[in-house]
């Protein structure tokens, strides 16, 4: 009897070790704080690659373990944004998907930076908005792309928000992301469209400068022979032909010289035979200010293709650019996945695609990442 009791104690004993061993309410406590542990890491090392207005206030809130602490400092922030004028409340300017109405405004200045402003309806989205604002206002775009939605994770703030305000604050961020894209690609629209204009406005100022010149020196050789020929002293008779002759020489000299501004003119005003390629040129160097770009004009192979038969008639089918394979070699890009890349890319070739472009094959490339491919060939 006391040998059959030793026997069922063992097995209970052994049979809870064994319980123990396989228990995983006592193992995940360890396994999720390893995990817990890895994820600090890597939220630090995001947090130094924030730009440093951003990165300020992540760190601040992750001063503050306590998550109703958290609130109220988010509501502080509600406190600082400026109001914003009714005008603003465009639905371009709307956040799609959240709760409560908001909208944000760039501002590209003449620094390069963008500067935001925002309003709602909400305290609470308000200080959603405020952080924001106060995170990204005086960013270049290349570092607001940059920026990875994980910086939210970093704030801490997921526990004090429900599931639709921590959506609506993602989108929040993903639209100012699109704005700043819509903001770079109207910047260099602007810069080639201003490009073009000086381009023909110089073409009828030389125009004009050879006809000026033209008619000064018709008119100094009508002057020269009225002068020689009312002169009343004969104590130089040979004089007036001189003048006259060398009047007479000078103008058609003047008139050879302004028909050559004028072919000049004339040529600067030819229409390029390759628009669309020269547009990009313009609009990717504007933008991205490329340390390396490429053109390989392609269009030539895809002759045949119904993308190609369509844009025949428009202004890429009389030059015949309809396919294109591009490289881009851009400190922009630094941070930027290849997706966003290449959205940035079309967004700023709206324009082509619109007047016929039809395929783009595109390699983007920071300065570094150019470097190493070129060690590895």
């Amino acid at each position: 009897m006391i040998m059959h009791r030793q026997i069922r104690l063992g097995a209970m004993k052994s049979g809870g070790l064994a319980c123990l061993r396989r228990s995983p309410a006592l193992v995940a406590p360890t396994q999720q704080n390893r995990r817990s542990r890895g994820l600090c890491t890597c939220r630090a090392q995001k947090t130094s690659d924030l730009p440093s207005s951003l990165q300020k206030i992540v760190v601040a809130f992750q001063m503050v373990p306590d998550p109703m602490a958290r609130y109220k400092q988010l509501l502080f922030y509600a406190t600082k944004l400026a109001p914003l004028p009714a005008a603003d409340h465009l639905p371009s300017n709307k956040v799609e998907g959240c709760v409560s109405q908001v909208w944000v405004v760039p501002e590209l200045r003449a620094d390069g930076r963008i500067y935001w402003r925002a309003d709602s309806d909400s305290q609470l989205t308000k200080g959603l908005a405020a952080l924001l604002v106060t995170g990204l206002s005086g960013c270049t775009p290349a570092e607001i792309l940059a920026v990875q939605p994980a910086f939210i994770e970093a704030l801490g703030l997921r526990q004090s928000l429900t599931p639709s305000r921590n959506n609506g604050f993602l989108n929040m961020f993903r639209l100012m992301q699109r704005k700043t894209l819509e903001l770079l690609a109207a910047s260099a629209s602007s810069s080639s469209s201003a490009a073009a204009a000086a381009g023909s406005a110089e073409a009828p100022g030389a125009a004009e400068e050879a006809a000026a010149a033209t008619t000064a020196a018709n008119g100094n050789g009508a002057s020269g022979n009225g002068s020689s020929n009312g002169s009343s002293s004969a104590d130089s008779p040979a004089a007036a032909p001189e003048s006259t002759t060398t009047a007479a020489a000078e103008a058609p000299a003047t008139e050879s010289s302004g028909s050559a501004h004028t072919s000049s003119a004339a040529a600067d005003a030819t229409p390029s035979r390759t628009p669309i390629q020269d547009g990009m040129r313009r609009k990717i160097e504007a933008a991205l200010r490329p340390v390396a770009l490429e053109f390989a004009n392609d269009s030539a192979q895809h002759a045949g293709h119904a993308g190609a038969m369509v844009a025949r008639p428009g202004k890429a089918g009389a030059s015949g650019e309809t396919h294109f394979r591009v490289r881009v070699v851009s400190e922009a890009f630094e941070g930027l996945s290849q997706v966003k890349r290449q959205r940035l890319i079309f967004q700023l070739l709206e324009q082509e695609f619109a007047d016929g472009l039809h395929a783009l094959s595109l390699v983007t490339q920071t300065p570094a990442e150019a470097e190493k491919a070129a060690s590895l060939r």
